[in-house]
């Protein structure tokens, strides 16, 4: 039998494991033993280059010495095979997809790393859709995705850093960045933060980023999620950090700025003049779909005076029967809006875009109709549920859905004076908010004039000689030769 020590340790941990096989092979008199569970190890590597070869080894003429010397060397067998000593580990590593090799007399095992968990292919992306450029998008496997990012970067400078988190979970979690040209400080602070995660496991990168802020509580999100490997790249030559995690389909990216999240990687597969026009659509629509709504209640409400009269008679005419005050009509509609677009998201596909919109035709005309709201205020709700969906990054988008709600409840209690309150204290936070060190709202807080050309604006490439200062490593600026 293999030595009773090592091999009583893994089977008593694996109790109850009823997946995990043991499969026992007599080599020259010497009892060896296989310890591996089937469903998440490649069964044809095992079969062809373990099994098969330790069977033939065991129907061969008697060697013991000369096959525990090849097994030394790494010879015995064609595919890599690594020792080990602590039995915890080699229990960690047959639930991880490993083989176990388990020799009689010998305190150690060999273990095969031949690991396979099902994957779905490689796909476009879902929620960062482009019309040109790339389609492809990360999947659940860190390995694919890995390999996703190499194709793009085919450069030794590109490092990738692997900590496994989790005491439950054992999450592979890859730092990735390139040697250079990110800011040394970060990538110490980052890894820093990595390595003292204690935590029983992390089921998204979502996790990771929530336990990685530590006492943040600013509702604007200091990380980038992006599922597109073409974005990655793009950042990392930035001198931006970035985040994969096995078993979820996008990475993160940081630091961040405000104007970095309000950009999309088609702003650069179009032309320049495209692409500048494009950002400045996508920064008004953006503002509109934070205070619409306050403006809209607190100018009928408190400030009338300041709409032209043609205008106020036809908002006059369409509130006069409403039951109830702007602000509470404005609550109502958006808290619908809201219902909806989480409807539209739950309910299967096939059925949810149809069931979304169409609910929001049938409710909205119904509450005209039946004097519970005005038309003006189906309008206004519906423009800025509109502008809400430009927003590229969801996290950002979220954060102005959630302050929408603060600046309503302001504009309809203390008009004008409650918005312009709310938006000079926002101001206030994010020209604070610092995203590891890098100021959110850099280049306009502080102001860098030379940021410019690829922030409201997108220069030719021709242009943008050099890199961010906002994230990248001062001695490597020069994207570009002069």
């Amino acid at each position: 039998m293999p030595d009773k020590d090592i091999l009583a340790i893994i089977k008593e941990q694996l109790t109850d494991c009823s997946d995990a096989v043991y499969q026992s092979v007599n080599v020259y008199g010497h009892s060896c033993m296989l310890i591996y569970i089937p469903s998440i190890v490649d069964t044809l590597s095992l079969q062809e280059f373990i099994s098969s070869p330790l069977k033939s080894e065991a129907n061969s003429e008697p060697d013991w010495p000369r096959f525990m010397e090849r097994l030394d060397h790494g010879s015995a067998f064609a595919i890599p095979y690594i020792k080990e000593f602590h039995p915890d580990r080699a229990v960690e590593l047959i639930v991880s997809g490993n083989v176990i090799l388990a020799i009689e007399g010998l305190p150690y095992v060999y273990y095969f790393e031949i690991a396979q968990y099902q994957k779905r292919a490689v796909s476009e992306s879902q929620n960062e859709l482009v019309v040109t450029g790339p389609q492809e998008a990360f999947i659940e496997d860190v390995q694919t995705n890995l390999s996703l990012l190499r194709h793009k970067i085919k450069h030794a400078d590109l490092k990738t850093k692997l900590f496994t988190i989790g005491k439950y979970t054992k999450t592979d979690v890859y730092l990735v960045y390139i040697e250079g040209l990110c800011k040394p400080e970060i990538l110490a602070e980052m890894e820093e933060k990595l390595k003292n995660l204690s935590v029983d496991g992390i089921l998204g990168i979502s996790y990771l980023a929530e336990h990685m802020r530590q006492g943040e509580f600013s509702p604007f999100p200091v990380y980038q999620y992006t599922e597109r490997p073409d974005s990655v790249a793009a950042s990392l030559m930035e001198g931006r950090i970035g985040m994969l995690q096995d078993g979820t389909p996008s990475a993160l990216l940081t630091p961040v700025t405000f104007f970095s999240l309000l950009q999309s990687s088609e702003d650069y597969y179009q032309n320049f003049y495209a692409g500048t026009w494009i950002r400045l659509v996508r920064l008004f629509f953006s503002l509109i779909s934070m205070i619409l709504p306050a403006l809209y209640v607190a100018i009928t409400t408190f400030h009338s005076q300041i709409i032209p009269s043609n205008l106020l008679i036809t908002i006059a005419a369409a509130r006069e029967n409403i039951p109830f005050s702007a602000l509470t009509e404005a609550l109502m509609m958006e808290l619908t809006f809201e219902a909806l677009r989480e409807a539209g998201t739950r309910i299967p596909k096939p059925v949810g875009q149809t069931v979304s919109v169409i609910g929001g035709i049938v409710i909205g005309q119904a509450a005209v109709q039946a004097g519970i709201v005005s038309a003006p205020m189906v309008i206004v709700v519906s423009v800025t549920g509109i502008a809400s969906y430009i927003i590229p990054h969801m996290e950002l988008g979220l954060t102005f859905r959630l302050l929408r709600f603060i600046l309503l409840i302001l504009g309809g209690v203390m008009g004008l004076l409650g918005v312009f309150f709310a938006v000079f204290v926002i101001y206030g936070h994010l020209a604070n908010l610092k995203s590891f060190g890098s100021p959110y709202l850099q280049p306009v807080a502080p102001l860098v004039l030379e940021d410019w050309k690829d922030t409201l604006f997108r220069v030719p490439f021709q242009s943008m000689k050099k890199r961010s200062t906002s994230f990248t490593n001062s001695r490597n600026k020069r994207r570009q030769k002069p």
